[in-house]
């Protein structure tokens, strides 16, 4: 036999062995997951995604995390986003694979189309991402993927607003639709997709789990999350509730809003020797917000909604995950101020007003504005 059979004949065994074992822990996950009775997913083989993404040319290369690159492809005339992992952390990928499943109605989740299960590590095929990720688009500076500058047009502020509305209720979904509320663990940007109407669409749920039926919290001994995004409290206490992923949704608004990132907004209240909330309560909203950038979109009415923009995120990062508001409250939120509709940002309320001290500044002075 030559070596070219033997060499063959050894990948197909390698191939089998990988698509059976893969494939009864992604059974056994969807069947957990789903209550028994599994969202059926495509099986792809790896020469099928191989010709997708033209044997994973780098060019095709969309977007980078530690774990996993993505990929744009094509497969029988569709295009579709390919998800690579480069690492194997426990079962992070079937963890994956059956929460995309069970998410994949959802409007504002990436929908998972499939996966090969003939690779070490499962890889995974979604619907295509046309747009990228947001990482990628939300800033107005140059930045480069694969060595080349791409210069972008500042996006839109009333694309941010929605933005942030479309994931805030996919979350929301993730923790109310289930019997068990499934909590992300890992918001941020670079989770976040756009297809090529702009659509949001919230990914990578490697990291996510779920709360059993009937408890309100659930521990776990790692603490999952970004810089800036991780609640104290969790991290201190380890204790996971749908609070922490509010915290991190927080972080992303402020980034949205301000167009910066969080961790440098904490680096400049740092350097002013105050707290992150305490700082952005201090600085007028033109301090904090550049108008100018938000793509010719000025007026009273983009501050009033960036002012508000800003008070929500700051209430969802509140250091007591009690004060926090949910995720349900926080799509209402955005979605009045993107009407705009005068704000009233869930502490409006007396409890929480009473209980939120960064709500108590000029309360009267909102209302006065936000008719």
């Amino acid at each position: 036999m030559s070596f070219t059979l033997m060499a063959r004949k050894k990948r197909n065994i390698e191939r089998e062995r990988a698509f059976l074992e893969n494939g009864s822990m992604v059974l056994e996950k969807l069947i957990v997951s789903c209550n028994g009775r599994p969202t059926p997913i495509r099986s792809f083989s790896c020469e099928e995604i191989e010709r997708a993404t033209n044997n994973y040319d780098p060019c095709r290369i969309f977007h980078r995390d530690s774990l996993y690159e993505w990929y744009n492809g094509s497969f029988e005339g569709r295009m579709v986003s390919i998800k690579k992992y480069l690492r194997n952390f426990e079962e992070a990928v079937f963890t994956d694979i059956a929460i995309s499943a069970k998410m994949s109605p959802h409007n504002n989740v990436l929908r998972l189309i499939g996966c090969c299960l003939e690779t070490q590590i499962p890889t995974l095929v979604y619907e295509s991402a046309a747009n990228g990720s947001l990482a990628y688009r939300w800033e107005v500076s140059n930045s480069s993927l694969n060595g080349e500058q791409q210069q972008r047009e500042p996006m839109a502020w009333q694309s941010k607003l929605k933005i942030a509305r479309e994931i805030a209720h996919a979350i929301a979904y993730l923790h109310t639709a289930f019997s068990r509320p499934i909590i992300h663990r890992d918001i941020k940007q670079g989770n976040i997709f756009l297809d090529e109407h702009d659509v949001a669409k919230l990914t990578d749920f490697s990291e996510s789990i779920s709360i059993p039926e009937g408890e309100t919290h659930i521990v776990d001994r790692h603490v999952i999350g970004s810089r800036g995004f991780v609640c104290p409290h969790y991290a201190t206490t380890l204790l996971i509730t749908e609070k922490i992923d509010v915290f991190s949704f927080g972080s992303l608004l402020l980034e949205l809003t301000t167009g910066q990132r969080i961790y440098h907004l904490a680096k400049t209240a740092d350097d002013e020797g105050v707290e992150l909330e305490d700082y952005i309560e201090n600085i007028t909203i033109n301090e904090i917000v550049n108008l100018a950038i938000q793509a010719g979109e000025r007026g009273a009415v983009v501050e009033q909604q960036a002012q508000a923009a800003v008070k929500l995120a700051l209430l969802c990062r509140e250091k007591d995950p009690e004060i926090r508001p949910n995720m349900v409250d926080v799509t209402k939120e955005l979605r009045k101020i993107e009407r705009g509709r005068r704000i009233c940002c869930v502490a409006t309320t007396t409890s929480c007003i009473t209980a939120c001290p960064h709500m108590q500044k000029k309360v009267s002075e909102d209302q006065a504005k936000y008719v």
